[in-house]
């Protein structure tokens, strides 16, 4: 290697060892990283610029700009509280929040579904006089798994959707074979029994929890109208590396519009760009530059070609090696610079298999996007839960989160892989 690309490289670990540590401040220390490329020359800006998926960044956009209003309109604070209401125990009523969780994270960015669940679960906690710490465990984790379901749930699968040219129905079926979106769902059935099996215990009755009235479902139209949007451009025809974005960002401008007509008088202007997670948006922008280096400068491929040394032609061991390698690290590190820099080196592995990349890169994301449930920094959604929990006074240990977190990974991850391997080897 020359001396360029190790200090490429360098900057790439070093960003992303600073970012397991310092979470909260991920953007700034990516960028801190992306400043010194541009200082050694290791990529220029106009590279910089063409390496990053506009397509991905507008999907991203559009859909957490519509996501925002279909929170503030409170139907799934609505839908959640029926939910509970239906149950006749503490225990099946955290499950049932913790299924919802996961249905919403497959529409909705996993840090946004906790904070529209965790309330429910404070209120129950509250009325019972039990700790809310394993809920909120659990409606994050639920959130994390099935984010990965769907093409607009979680950046991750985005990145999966831009580097194999997926649109959203190919999430559910491609070439004849059923997708990511069943893998994670049975995934999520097996990982159930874990939930059941740790709430059991609070076998209280439910009661009433006081809900929310809807203020409008304006933002569940257009989440729904959105999606179809989505779903129609490979039926016409379009080009999904191109037309997803547009459609998202044009959802998008549809809602701010919306909302600054809905919202007039009492909020101040630009609410919800106000409210958008503007710190995602560049944390994105600097993924996309500091992978777009190590691919560039061929980096990716050594890692691939180190990878094949280890495995060889054994397409099993090659599976095996890139699902639970992402598991154990996406538990210590942000799962989106990982899963943006993996899917290359499962496109390339793939290759050299003979193979479509299909079965390693979806393993990739699965893994990742599982993996980080096993600590309380392992994913974002984690960390705003354990922060929610700290700031109503409940300590959350990390052996509190592996307790549950861990039996849920393993079991989810088994259950959907072999899945994946069963249709796609």
């Amino acid at each position: 290697m020359e001396t360029g690309d190790i200090l490429g490289l360098a900057i790439f670990i070093l960003s992303f060892l600073f970012i397991s540590f310092y979470h909260n401040r991920k953007t700034l220390i990516l960028w801190a990283g992306v400043i010194l490329l541009f200082i050694f020359r290791l990529i220029s800006p106009q590279t910089a610029v063409n390496v990053i998926n506009w397509n991905v960044i507008g999907i991203f956009w559009g859909t957490a700009i519509v996501a925002e209003t279909f929170i503030i309109s409170n139907v799934p604070a609505l839908i959640a509280n029926r939910l509970v209401s239906k149950t006749k125990t503490v225990g099946l009523a955290i499950l049932s929040v913790s299924v919802f969780s996961g249905f919403i994270s497959a529409f909705c960015e996993n840090v946004a579904t906790v904070m529209i669940v965790a309330p429910i679960a404070f209120a129950i906690s509250r009325k019972l006089k039990v700790s809310p710490v394993p809920f909120l465990i659990a409606i994050a984790i639920s959130s994390n798994l099935q984010g990965a379901a769907t093409l607009i749930g979680d950046p991750p699968s985005m990145i999966l959707a831009g580097f194999l040219n997926l649109n959203f129905n190919n999430f559910f079926f491609l070439y004849g074979k059923p997708g990511l979106f069943f893998a994670v769902e049975l995934g999520a059935i097996a990982s159930l029994l874990i939930l059941f099996l740790a709430f059991k215990k609070f076998n209280q009755k439910t009661g009433k929890i006081e809900g929310k009235e809807v203020k409008t479902w304006v933002p569940t139209s257009l989440l729904i109208l959105m999606t179809l949007g989505l779903i129609s451009i490979s039926i016409f025809g379009l080009d999904f590396n191109i037309f997803g974005g547009i459609v998202s960002v044009s959802f998008g401008l549809v809602a701010i519009i919306w909302y600054e007509f809905f919202h007039k008088g009492e909020d101040k202007r630009f609410g919800l760009l106000l409210r958008f997670d503007w710190e995602t948006l560049f944390f994105l922008f600097a993924i996309f530059i500091l992978v777009g280096m190590l691919s560039e400068r061929g980096i990716v491929d050594r890692i691939a070609h180190l990878i094949y040394l280890l495995t060889g032609t054994n397409k099993l061991l090659t599976f095996l090696v890139v699902v639970w390698g992402s598991v154990f690290l996406s538990a210590f590190i942000d799962n989106v610079p990982y899963v943006t820099a993996m899917i290359p080196v499962g496109i390339i592995l793939s290759k050299n298999l003979g193979i479509e990349p299909y079965l390693l890169c979806f393993g990739i994301v699965i893994g990742a996007s599982i993996g980080g449930n096993i600590t309380p920094f392992g994913a974002s959604a984690n960390v705003v839960a354990v922060g929610m929990l700290k700031k109503q006074g409940h300590r959350v240990t990390f052996l509190d989160f592996v307790k549950l977190g861990l039996p849920f990974t393993v079991v989810a991850t088994l259950v959907a892989t072999m899945f994946i391997w069963l249709f796609w080897k």
